[in-house]
């Protein structure tokens, strides 16, 4: 039985990932951890203000946002507990100091960008793409309610292309007009943003060639379809050591 501790608990993900890990029959939730509701209950538990919370926990899964997540994990691998981090916008900078964490330590590191098996078939697909088809953009659509952009799934989705492509094809930037309304540049990729009620998440790559075009579309509909994935991450990370970064590494 593997012990359980959510951080960001309260949330609308973290309640998801509360749920679940409660309904799985080899996972047992014993804590859950989210400072701006302590005190509340979220599936039959009274939800602590801090980390130390996650005393009693195997492993924790974060759920929370870019200014807490270092915090969290730092001190999870810190006190034994693995940890596995769904939070968006992760730095490049953050991943380094989370690997020199894990290493040689009593605890392992897990970070996806995104938990959607449909999603890591995207990345894959766009990659298989890129090596025929060299210019490329990246639209990444999600809820109002998130506040990094580009994505951490387009700017991983953007990187993994922008490794493999042939060339290095560019639209022109079109700042004379309107600055900014080519997007952000990620690995000399053109990301765009859109951020609106109604929406999930939503993650596309269109590719352009003489008289034709490719569009690789993923739709996440629902947070359940983040969840195998967590689930799964949940699983493995104690045989994952150091730190593992992607869904695709616990697939193959």
């Amino acid at each position: 039985m593997i012990r359980v501790g959510v951080l960001g608990a309260a949330g609308r993900m973290g309640r998801e990932v509360c749920r679940a890990v409660g309904g799985a029959e080899d996972l047992r939730l014993v804590a859950a951890v989210d400072p701006h509701h302590a005190g509340i209950e979220v599936e039959g538990l009274i939800v602590a203000a801090d980390p130390d919370g996650l005393s009693e926990a195997d492993v924790a899964v974060d759920f929370t946002d870019p200014d807490a997540v270092l915090a969290n994990a730092r001190w999870c691998l810190e006190h034994g507990v693995h940890v596995v981090i769904g939070t968006s916008g992760v730095s490049a900078e953050a991943l380094e100091e989370l690997r020199g964490l894990a290493a040689g330590g009593d605890a392992n590191a897990f970070v996806a960008p995104n938990f959607a098996l449909g999603a890591v078939l995207l990345m894959r697909f766009a990659e298989q793409a890129a090596r025929h088809f060299d210019a490329v953009e990246v639209i990444e659509l999600h809820h109002d309610g998130k506040t990094d952009a580009p994505s951490g799934t387009a700017i991983s989705l953007a990187e993994r292309i922008g490794a493999v492509r042939a060339g290095t094809w560019k639209a022109p930037g079109g700042e004379r007009s309107h600055p900014g309304a080519r997007g952000a540049e990620v690995h000399g990729i053109a990301v765009h943003s859109v951020r609106l009620p109604g929406l999930l998440a939503h993650h596309e790559a269109i590719f352009g060639g003489p008289g034709q075009t490719l569009t690789i579309r993923h739709d996440s509909t629902d947070r359940a379809s983040f969840l195998p994935g967590v689930l799964l991450a949940i699983r493995a990370v104690a045989d994952r050591p150091g730190l593992t970064v992607g869904l695709d590494r616990l697939l193959d």
